[in-house]
């Protein structure tokens, strides 16, 4: 294993150096999914010694890291309509003053590689452009999933109508949504992680808690026509501030570990002894009632 992974990984590593775009490899994306990952499997399991500089060790717990970073920076893509990065910028824009919080959320999205550097953004409809031409390069330069821009344009359609029929004083102020930008910034600094994800950590906390009426922007929106009195994505923007004040309180993976409990359980529940293995199922080595393993 320890030579197929060295052989493998370096094999990899050198081919991406040809075939993968400069500037698809340099960006954070690119660099915390595919060239760390590809980086522990030649250091750390293949043993390679001096293919990368000395005194750029990965960190000594990079595969619990990675195990909690790699999922939530993929599900963050793919959960991108509940993230508190796409809401910031939807609300920001309808706010009609909100053009500066949209450049400061397009440069966190620059560093992550899913925008173009050199590309400004001021309005919710030139980073959809941007996302979508970005995202389908990340596709197929390697494996990550695509971005659903098409269901965030419908999205984004669906809310601006509906926000023609809400008052003013309904919608979120700009001085509120940069107080949880700022936050989730410095949220992002404290745990070392990037804004990317942290954004789909709480996306995936929002999904698994909050009832989808009050989880999609367009649907918030609806529900703020009809209550003229009630602060439209309230709920969402009280989870996510909830969310951000647990994450610093607890910590990046003790957040993540509480999310996924579930998931986790079911892994562990894979090595009890009292769980019959497939080999034991297909090879028939366990007579009825014994729950020794093979």
């Amino acid at each position: 294993m320890r030579s197929a992974s060295a052989l493998t990984g370096g094999l990899l590593r050198e081919l991406g150096e040809v075939a993968v775009p400069a500037s698809v490899r340099r960006s954070r994306l690119f660099q915390s999914l595919v060239d760390s990952t590809l980086r522990f499997l030649i250091e750390q399991v293949g043993q390679v010694e001096g293919a990368y500089t000395e005194g750029t060790a990965l960190p000594s717990d990079f595969l619990a890291r990675r195990t909690a970073g790699n999922g939530i920076e993929f599900a963050g893509v793919i959960a991108f309509r509940a993230s508190p990065v796409w809401v910031m910028a939807a609300l920001a824009d309808l706010s009609g003053t909100g053009r500066h919080l949209i450049r400061e959320i397009s440069a966190a999205l620059k560093k992550e590689g899913l925008l173009d550097p050199d590309t400004q953004f001021e309005t919710v409809d030139q980073m959809l452009d941007g996302l979508e031409a970005t995202s389908a390069l990340l596709a197929e330069s390697f494996n990550t999933p695509p971005l659903d821009v098409r269901t965030l344009r419908q999205e984004w359609r669906a809310l601006q109508e509906q926000a023609k029929r809400i008052p003013p004083k309904n919608l979120p102020s700009i001085q509120m949504l940069e107080a949880q930008w700022r936050d989730l910034q410095s949220t992002a600094v404290a745990e070392n992680r990037s804004v990317l994800e942290i954004s789909g950590l709480m996306a995936l906390s929002a999904i698994r808690n909050i009832p989808a009426n009050a989880l999609w922007l367009s649907r918030c929106a609806q529900h703020a026509v009809k209550r003229t009195g009630e602060l439209m994505a309230i709920h969402l923007l009280v989870h996510y501030r909830d969310a951000l004040v647990e994450i610093r309180n607890t910590g990046f993976l003790s957040y993540w570990s509480k999310e996924f409990r579930p998931y986790l359980q079911a892994a562990a529940r894979q090595f009890s002894p009292h769980k019959e293995s497939l080999t034991q199922q297909l090879l028939g080595r366990v007579r009825p009632g014994d729950t020794r393993r093979d």
